[in-house]
C-alpha cells in the first residue's frame, strides 16, 4: 500500500509541475495575441475617429450650405410674391382670365385621371 501511495504522491507532483509549467509556456502567445489585439483595436479606434471627424465636418458644412440656400429661396419667394401681387394689382382682368384657365386645366387633368 505505501507504494502505491507515494507513485500517487509522485504522479500529484508532477502534474503541479506540469500545471505551473503551463501558464509559463502559454504566457508568451497569450502576451503576443493580447498585444496584436490591443494594437488592432488602436488603429481601429484611430480611424474611427477621424472617419467621425470627416462626417462631422461635412455635416457642418452641408448645414452652413443648406442654410445659405435657405435664405436666398426664402429672398427670392418674397421677391417674386411681390412681382406677382404688383403684376396682378396692374392687370386685374389679366389676372382673373389666367386663374380661369388655370381652373379650368386642373379640373380637366382631374376627370382624365378618373
Amino acid at each position: 500500500m505505501a507504494t502505491s501511495t507515494s507513485s500517487t504522491n509522485s504522479a500529484s507532483a508532477a502534474n503541479k509541475n506540469t500545471d505551473t509549467l503551463a501558464p509559463h509556456t502559454e504566457a508568451p502567445l497569450t502576451d503576443k495575441a493580447t498585444s496584436a489585439a490591443h494594437l488592432a483595436v488602436d488603429a481601429l479606434s484611430s480611424k474611427a475617429a477621424t472617419a467621425e471627424q470627416s462626417i462631422r465636418h461635412g455635416a457642418a458644412s452641408s448645414a452652413e450650405t443648406l442654410s445659405e440656400k435657405q435664405k436666398v429661396a426664402r429672398e427670392k419667394l418674397t421677391e417674386y410674391s411681390g412681382k406677382t401681387r404688383q403684376l396682378a394689382s396692374e392687370n386685374p382682368l389679366a389676372t382673373a382670365g389666367i386663374a380661369f384657365a388655370a381652373g379650368m386645366l386642373v379640373t380637366a387633368l382631374l376627370r382624365r385621371g378618373k
